[in-house]
């Protein structure tokens, strides 16, 4: 009797955890997902992907360090322990994937450059595979399969879009950046609280893209005439604040949230809901509507996501031999 309690108290911690786990990584794609739209109309006016990135990682950094240190509680050998992994997130999965990301979307339309970053839960998978072992089973990869061919309806690639040599190459360094950001803030091994991470993180990258803005390596052009979206007119300092606040800062603290509570591989595929989100976006501020068959790639998405989330729970771990 005491096993059954037991065993029934240990599934509704289960529950909840992936209940929350959900919520937060929603949370995180729709966040996420209205940057590009938000960058664009910044981008349209002469700023540079350089400024544009250094100004949101900056912004989420102030934001987000106070309730970094007080979750560090003082621990800084824990910091110190982590600085390696801290940093290289902060390279990859902040500055790096933005600063790749927008670059991208100066060169090619959000969409494309969205369907390519988002070949990052397929590279998650292979590197669980690779370096951990967690072979993925049949309903994972069947799941896997229907989100990408969700993925290819939703951002109607074969509309005749013409793609960018540089934008694809700018793209791919972001897909590199997401997969990063998903393996590294679902690895609960460092002992590194969320918001430790996030703003660590946040920090690193801020640090990292003013070096380069300083040494002249990466272009910085910045003004302030009004941003123009579909929604009429605003100023230039209101895209920067939602890009900070809530691209930035919200986004990476659910994201980070999220990992921990479902694993990386699940976590990049919910996230694949950004470029649901992102299209979404694009229609209300840049007046890129989406057709009937970009719902139906979404509705393929959630069920990609599902058939993955069934498949986690068989994931089989393929042991080393010597």
């Amino acid at each position: 009797m005491a096993s059954v309690t037991h065993d029934a108290t240990v599934s509704a911690a289960a529950g909840r955890r992936l209940a929350t786990g959900l919520g937060f990584a929603v949370a995180s794609a729709l966040s996420f997902g209205m940057s590009g739209s938000l960058a664009r109309g910044l981008l349209d006016t002469g700023w540079s992907p350089g400024a544009v990135v250094l100004v949101r990682v900056g912004m989420a950094a102030l934001l987000v360090l106070p309730f970094g240190l007080v979750a560090l509680r003082g621990r800084w050998s824990l910091l110190r322990d982590n600085a390696g992994v801290v940093t290289l997130y902060g390279l990859l999965a902040v500055a790096g994937a933005q600063f790749c990301y927008f670059s991208a979307v100066q060169h090619m339309q959000v969409a494309p450059a969205l369907l390519i970053e988002y070949t990052a839960p397929a590279a998650v998978v292979g590197w669980m595979w690779l370096r951990h072992g967690h072979r993925p089973g049949a309903v994972t990869l069947t799941g896997a399969a229907v989100s990408v061919a969700g993925l290819v309806l939703v951002l109607d690639v074969f509309s005749g879009a013409e793609l960018s040599v540089v934008g694809v190459l700018w793209a791919l360094g972001a897909m590199v950046g997401a997969a990063s950001y998903f393996v590294i803030s679902a690895d609960e091994s460092f002992g590194l609280p969320p918001m430790v991470l996030a703003a660590g993180g946040l920090v690193v990258g801020t640090v990292v893209l003013g070096t380069l803005a300083v040494l002249g390596v990466l272009p910085m052009s910045a003004g302030t005439t009004p941003a123009q979206y579909a929604v009429g007119e605003v100023s230039w300092w209101v895209p920067l604040v939602a890009l900070g606040v809530v691209t930035a800062a919200i986004a990476y603290t659910t994201g980070i949230a999220a990992g921990r509570r479902l694993g990386s591989r699940l976590a990049s595929f919910v996230a694949l809901l950004e470029v649901v989100a992102a299209v979404g976006f694009a229609w209300l501020l840049l007046h890129e509507l989406p057709g009937w068959v970009q719902l139906a790639g979404g509705l393929l998405v959630l069920v990609g996501v599902v058939g993955v989330q069934a498949g986690e729970r068989t994931v089989v771990r393929v042991e080393p031999t010597i």
